[in-house]
């Protein structure tokens, strides 16, 4: 994964300009966004918000509707555990709880060491190779402990 950017404003208003254009433009901007900077920073909305002619509420209740938008950068690596029903047949469930219980965090937090986010998700189209995830947009089928643990001591030697 890149490294964010630190958040600057000058470059916001050239990322939300280029996109600015498009139909449904709001969710393009956004995902540049957090492309460029890690996360949506709240001094994003108003910039957003007048680009688009739309509330800052609007584009807060846009941030916060999508899962995949983030208020604080990720780690260095991110993981997505699927959650949805075919995972947790599988013990998916399970297997994500002792794995965050493992790393001492909830679900959407990063290891003080900031080297890996565990985020859950809600289907990954991956049931045929449940439980699943997402490492740094590589998907995984058929998590196991130990498959997790590795992925953890990989991101924090990395």
């Amino acid at each position: 994964m890149r490294k964010p950017l630190p958040w600057n404003e000058t470059r916001a208003s050239e990322i939300i300009a280029a996109h600015a254009s498009l139909e449904g433009a709001a969710l393009p901007i956004l995902h540049a966004l957090q492309d460029e900077f890690g996360c949506i920073p709240e001094e994003a909305e108003p910039l957003v918000a007048s680009a688009l002619n739309i509330s800052r509420a609007e584009v807060r209740g846009i941030v916060t509707f999508y899962h995949d938008f983030r208020r604080e950068p990720a780690g260095r690596h991110v993981l997505k555990l699927c959650r949805a029903e075919s995972c947790q047949s599988m013990g998916g469930a399970r297997i994500a709880q002792d794995f965050l219980s493992r790393l001492g965090l909830s679900w959407g937090e990063t290891t003080s060491d900031g080297a890996l986010t565990v985020e859950g998700v809600y289907c990954l189209g991956l049931c045929a190779c449940s439980p699943s995830a997402l490492y740094d947009g590589e998907p995984l089928g058929r998590l196991s402990p130990d498959t997790l643990d590795t992925l953890a001591r990989e991101a924090r030697g990395s």
